[in-house]
C-alpha cells in the first residue's frame, strides 16, 4: 500500500531541518534521518507533496516515525466517502437529540438503546431523526453497544459518536480525507468542551484540562509518543479494519485496546486538531471525581492485554541515574545530575557525528531528555503513586520536599500552558484531585487484578 499522488505532508513543528537540508532530526523517538541528494529536492520548504514513487516512499517513512503529518486540507476525499452514525446510549435523551440534531436526517445514523430505563424518551428522538434504532435487552457497556451498531453498517466507514457529543459540519468530511492513506484504519477530532459558558469551576478546569483533549499539534497516534491513544467519543473508521471491533469484555479503556490493536497489525491511527467535536464535560465535582476514578480502572485490563504499552512511565538508564540523583537531595546531588547529563550529551552527539555542529544539536536535545524525566518523575510522585508517596511523605523530609516540588511546579508549569479560565488555587486544587482519583482507580485495578504491571515503569535504552 502506498501514498496516493497529491498526498502532501508537512513536518512537524518539532522536526529540524539540518545541515543545509541534507538531513532532519525529530520524530518519536527523536532520530537523525540522512537525505540524499535526490530527497532533498523531493522536500518543498517543510512539505512534501507526493508526485511519484520516490516522493511517495519518502513521505511514508517522515509519517512512520512522526516527523512529519499529513495535511488534511490539502489531501482527496475517498472515492466512496459514505458513513454511517452509531450512537451507544443509554438514557440522555435530551444529550441523544441534540448530537442528532447536529448530524441532520440526511446521514445514515444507528441509535443503540444499551437498555435504557426509559426507552420511550430514547425511540422518540431517534424516531424524530429518522434513525435506525437498536434496543438492547441486557446493558453490555459501550464497547458491546458500538458492536452491536458496526455489525448493521454496510457503508466503507463508520462514525462512532458518544451521546453527549456534538458534531461540526466539517469534522467527519475532513477527516475522511485521511484515508487517502491507505494504511489508515481511524482518524479522531480534537474533543473540546461545549461553547457554552462554563457554569462551575470543575467544568472550567475540564475546559481546560479534559483528559479527551489530547491537544492542538497534530499527531499519529502511538504507544509511547504524546498522544498514544485516542478516544472513542468521536471516531471515524473504515469498516473493513476494524474486524470484530471494540473488546466487549472491558468497560472502560476499550478504545484505547483498539487504537494500539491496530497499530500492532500495521494500521495507521490519526489525530486531527483542525476539527473538533464538542464534549458535555461534567459539572459536578462527585461526577467528575469518580469518572476520573473509573478511567484508572483500565489500566491493569490494558497491562493484561498490551503489557509493553501500559507503562506508568519508560526510563532510559541514565534518566533513573539523573532522577535519582536528585531526589537523593545530597550536597552531591546537582554536580551528580550534571554530570549525568554531561555524559548523555556527549554520547548524543557521538551519534549524531557527520552532521555539522553536533554538540548543538546535542545540547537541547539533552535537555529536552532531562526535563521529560522530571516530569515523569513528578507524575509518578503525584499521580500514579500517590499512594506511596503519602506513606513516604509521613516519614521522610525528603520525600515530603520532592512531593511539594512536583506539585507545585506542576500547577505553575501546566496553568501556564492551558491558559485556564480558572483561578491558580481551584485549578491547582482539581489538578490534584484530578491525580488522585485517577491514582486511586489504578491502584483499585492492580489489587482486583492481583497484578503491579500497571504501577511499573519499564526501562529501555
Amino acid at each position: 500500500m502506498t501514498l496516493p499522488l497529491g498526498f502532501v505532508v508537512r513536518l512537524d513543528r518539532h522536526t529540524r531541518v539540518v545541515d543545509g537540508g541534507r538531513a532532519l532530526l525529530g520524530g518519536f523517538p527523536t532520530r537523525l534521518l540522512r537525505l540524499t541528494p535526490k530527497a532533498r529536492r523531493l522536500l518543498v520548504g517543510r512539505t512534501l507533496p507526493v508526485r511519484d514513487a520516490s516522493s511517495a516512499l519518502l513521505a511514508d517513512r517522515l509519517l512512520d516515525t512522526g516527523m512529519a503529518h499529513p495535511v488534511a486540507g490539502s489531501l482527496p476525499s475517498p472515492a466512496d466517502a459514505r458513513y454511517t452514525v452509531v450512537v451507544p446510549v443509554r438514557d440522555r435523551p435530551r444529550q441523544l437529540e441534540r448530537l442528532l440534531g447536529s448530524i441532520g436526517t440526511e446521514t445514515p445514523v444507528i441509535v443503540v438503546d444499551d437498555a435504557s430505563r426509559r426507552p420511550a424518551a430514547v425511540a422518540e428522538v431517534a424516531a424524530k431523526y429518522r434513525a435506525r434504532l437498536v434496543t438492547l435487552a441486557e446493558n453490555v457497556g459501550p464497547a458491546g453497544a458500538r458492536n452491536a451498531g458496526l455489525c448493521l453498517v454496510t457503508t466503507p466507514y463508520v462514525v462512532f459518536a458518544d451521546s453527549d457529543i456534538v458534531l461540526d459540519p466539517d469534522t467527519v468530511p475532513t477527516l475522511l480525507r485521511h484515508f487517502a492513506d491507505p494504511r489508515v484504519a481511524m482518524a479522531v477530532p480534537r474533543i473540546t468542551g461545549l461553547p457554552n459558558a462554563a457554569t462551575t469551576w470543575i467544568e472550567r478546569y475540564e475546559n481546560a484540562r479534559s483528559s479527551l483533549d489530547l491537544g492542538d499539534r497534530p499527531a499519529a497516534v502511538r504507544p509511547g509518543t504524546p498522544v498514544s491513544w485516542a478516544s472513542s467519543a468521536c471516531v471515524v473508521a473504515r469498516v473493513d479494519a476494524l474486524g470484530e471491533g471494540f473488546d466487549e469484555g472491558m468497560r472502560v479503556g476499550e478504545d484505547v485496546d483498539l487504537c494500539w490493536r491496530l497499530i500492532e497489525a500495521g494500521r495507521r491511527v490519526r489525530y486531527e486538531p483542525a476539527v473538533r467535536a464538542a464534549h458535555e464535560h461534567r459539572v459536578r465535582l462527585g461526577d467528575w471525581f469518580l469518572r476520573k476514578a473509573v478511567y484508572g480502572t483500565g489500566a491493569q485490563p490494558l497491562a493484561r492485554r498490551h503489557p509493553a504499552y501500559i507503562a506508568p512511565a519508560v526510563f532510559a538508564p541514565w534518566s533513573m541515574a539523573f532522577a535519582g540523583a536528585l531526589l537523593a537531595q545530597r550536597r552531591w546531588s546537582v554536580p551528580a545530575a550534571g554530570a549525568v547529563l554531561g555524559v548523555v550529551t556527549v554520547r548524543i552527539a557521538r551519534r549524531l557525528d557527520g552532521t555539522r555542529y553536533p554538540y548543538r544539536l546535542a545540547v537541547p536535545l539533552a535537555g529536552n531528555g532531562a526535563l521529560a524525566t522530571l516530569a515523569q518523575t513528578s507524575a509518578l510522585l503525584t499521580r500514579h503513586w500517590w499512594p506511596l508517596t503519602a506513606v513516604g511523605c509521613a516519614v521522610s523530609r525528603r520525600v515530603r520536599r520532592a512531593t511539594a516540588v512536583a506539585a507545585l511546579a506542576d500547577i505553575v508549569l501546566e496553568y501556564r500552558r492551558d491558559q485556564a479560565t480558572l483561578d491558580p488555587l481551584r485549578y491547582g486544587l482539581a489538578r490534584r484531585l484530578d491525580d488522585l482519583a485517577y491514582g486511586a482507580g489504578v491502584w483499585f485495578s492492580a489489587l482486583k487484578g492481583r497484578s503491579t504491571a500497571a504501577l511499573r515503569p519499564r526501562v529501555t535504552r
